[in-house]
């Protein structure tokens, strides 16, 4: 695959890859919405992304958007929810529950095997980080880290993103010190809250048209969600909104 280098941006990221769109385009049907670069994104100080809790985003242009799972793998809407990416030829990234990595390890395989990015969502989600001791929590993301990890049977991106995006100082330090990148998100679908399907996506296309693309949060263990994808997908290609992938 071809690639393009970009010079170093002032955002804390070391290094970002972009892969040529023709290049990207032959590996999909004709059709599909496909995945239009692939973002690298190499962890460095004060690496913290998502402007719903930082003070930055990444350096997407205007309608490109990041797509971002959480919570999962959950059989059912997770199986959905890939096919639906399949079908489009869209890559994704998953921020993963240790231990629901641990109890169905064949879908974390199944999620690497199909492209997308691994990360970290802690081992347990405790709500929240910040009521618990550090060493606690520190102990709960590391140990999340190990169990995706172990699942997969190999390294996953040195991502990770705060259960409830509630960090602290301090964990964001210990963070930046092993080298890991903290997700916050740019918008979400809100489907914590139980809504059909097509009223959750009428609120995440009004907000992705109003921020004019950027990192979106679903959750991969919603059925709502499973179900709004395709629709979703859809109107990401008929509105002209190009997916970026993010890899290490």
């Amino acid at each position: 695959m071809l690639r393009r280098i970009l010079t170093c941006l002032p955002l804390a990221i070391a290094s970002l890859a972009l892969a040529s769109p023709p290049a990207l385009a032959q590996a999909c049907g004709p059709g599909t919405l496909g995945t239009s670069r692939v973002m690298a994104v190499s962890p460095g100080s004060n690496a913290h992304f998502g402007t719903k809790s930082y003070d930055r985003s990444l350096p997407l242009q205007p309608r490109e958007v990041v797509l971002t799972f959480d919570d999962g793998p959950l059989p059912g809407p997770t199986d959905s929810v890939l096919d639906s990416l399949r079908r489009e030829c869209v890559k994704a990234t998953f921020f993963l529950i240790g231990s629901n990595a641990a109890a169905n390890p064949g879908y974390v395989r199944r999620i690497a095997a199909e492209g997308h990015t691994l990360a970290n969502h802690s081992m347990t989600h405790p709500w929240t980080m910040r009521t618990i001791p550090h060493d606690v929590a520190w102990k709960n993301i590391l140990d999340g880290e190990a169990a995706i990890e172990a699942a997969a049977g190999r390294k996953i991106a040195p991502f990770f993103r705060f259960p409830g995006f509630a960090d602290t100082p301090g964990l964001l330090d210990a963070l930046d010190k092993r080298g890991i990148a903290t997700f916050g998100t740019d918008l979400w679908a809100s489907d914590w809250n139980v809504m059909r399907a097509d009223t959750q996506l009428a609120l995440v296309m009004g907000r992705l048209r109003k921020n004019n693309g950027g990192i979106v949060l679903f959750h991969d263990t919603k059925k709502q969600t499973a179900e709004m994808l395709p629709g979703f997908l859809a109107a990401l290609k008929q509105e002209g909104f190009r997916v970026v992938h993010i890899t290490p």
